[in-house]
């Protein structure tokens, strides 16, 4: 539904109180999420400025709240969910596909790279890129223009992450190397235009992480970059790929750090799905590549291959400690995470991808 809010653009010279809708709870963790339970019964509702979705567990429930508003504010009931900020959604009875096909040929068209060449992968797998390149500058505005809509696109294609935010770390100063290496996302964001992510129906909704750190891999500073996938049962809901803030002195420390975060972040999913009154039988897991990394999380005595961790980086050892995070080992070759932290070869990188189920539109 949309809001019409043109006061807002006018000056108020009284005051305006508002009142929380009655029914409602507000998210715990989640300030514009609230959720409605009458016995086995719920109506959830996201805001977004003057935009908001909501869903119910029938269809009358969903149509009563729609009315109710329509009497109290001037608003437009849009119908089914299909187009929201960008992206685009459909629903059938075989799942939901969202992408942002529409966005990602604007953003071509803009570049004039409707016609280029397409490529497997959206970094070279030995790239190697540095703040030391000898090669020309490039203008920053136009630089940071794309990596600004290449961002944007990464709310529907994981698969792009780590490359975006490699690439975004040379804005200050951009090269003609970095251009290249921006450019030739889009080259692969061309060739995979019809690409989105896919999610099933399923009964069992385990919430479980993944992670991995590729140690030392930022060339400039040398610091690791941490890559995270949250899945609720074997649906992607949430990742991120991002540069530690420290230098780890070992791949066990990049690893231990890349998990403490990961563990913040499960908790905070875990505890948003249960605003919304789902039930799990067990704590949230957490698939680790490192065994030293889960030794350290699960041993109460600081020693001395982690007293050089810093101690907010322990909040893992905690959580683990209180039964709240269950961190198991993954072997490598099952670590999804391992997209979000290097460039890839190309079936290694294919593979991941469809286990992230994004995929060509399937219906």
């Amino acid at each position: 539904m949309d809001v019409k809010s043109a006061f807002l653009n006018g000056e108020l010279n009284e005051e305006v109180y508002l009142e929380q809708l009655e029914g409602f709870h507000r998210g715990k963790v989640d300030n514009t999420l609230y959720v409605k339970l009458h016995q086995d019964q719920f109506l959830i509702l996201q805001v977004y400025v003057d935009d908001f979705m909501f869903c119910g567990s029938n269809t009358s429930l969903a149509s009563e709240f729609a009315n109710l508003l329509k009497t109290i504010f001037e608003m437009s009931l849009l119908g089914t969910l299909r187009y929201f900020l960008g992206l685009q959604i459909h629903q059938t009875s075989k799942g939901i596909f969202i992408s942002q096909q529409k966005y990602a040929t604007k953003l071509l068209t803009k570049l004039n790279m409707t016609e280029c060449k397409s490529v497997s992968t959206p970094l070279c797998p030995n790239s190697k890129l540095s703040l030391k390149c000898t090669t020309e500058s490039v203008p920053s505005t136009l630089y940071r223009s794309i990596i600004a809509s290449l961002l944007y696109l990464t709310t529907s294609r994981p698969d792009i992450m780590y490359s975006v935010g490699l690439v975004a770390r040379f804005q200050s100063n951009p090269r003609l190397s970095h251009l290249q290496a921006a450019k030739r996302i889009l080259r692969y964001v061309k060739g995979t235009i019809s690409y989105g992510l896919h999610y099933i129906f399923s009964s069992t909704l385990p919430i479980i992480a993944f992670l991995d750190a590729d140690w030392g891999g930022s060339l400039p500073d040398r610091k690791s970059t941490s890559g995270y996938c949250y899945l609720l049962g074997s649906n992607l809901v949430s990742w991120l790929s991002k540069k530690q803030d420290t230098v780890s002195l070992s791949i066990s420390k990049a690893e231990y750090i890349a998990a403490s975060q990961a563990g913040s972040q499960l908790l905070w999913i875990h505890t948003t799905f249960a605003n919304l009154g789902l039930q799990f039988s067990g704590p949230p897991k957490l698939y680790c590549d490192n065994q030293s990394a889960i030794a350290i999380s699960k041993n109460p005595t600081l020693h001395w291959k982690s007293k050089h961790i810093d101690i907010k980086y322990h909040f893992l050892r905690d959580k683990v400690q209180k039964g709240l995070i269950d961190i198991t080992y993954l072997p490598t070759e099952n670590q999804l995470a391992d997209i979000m932290t290097k460039p890839l070869l190309p079936q290694r990188f294919s593979t991941l991808r469809a286990l992230l189920r994004v995929v060509p539109r399937p219906f």
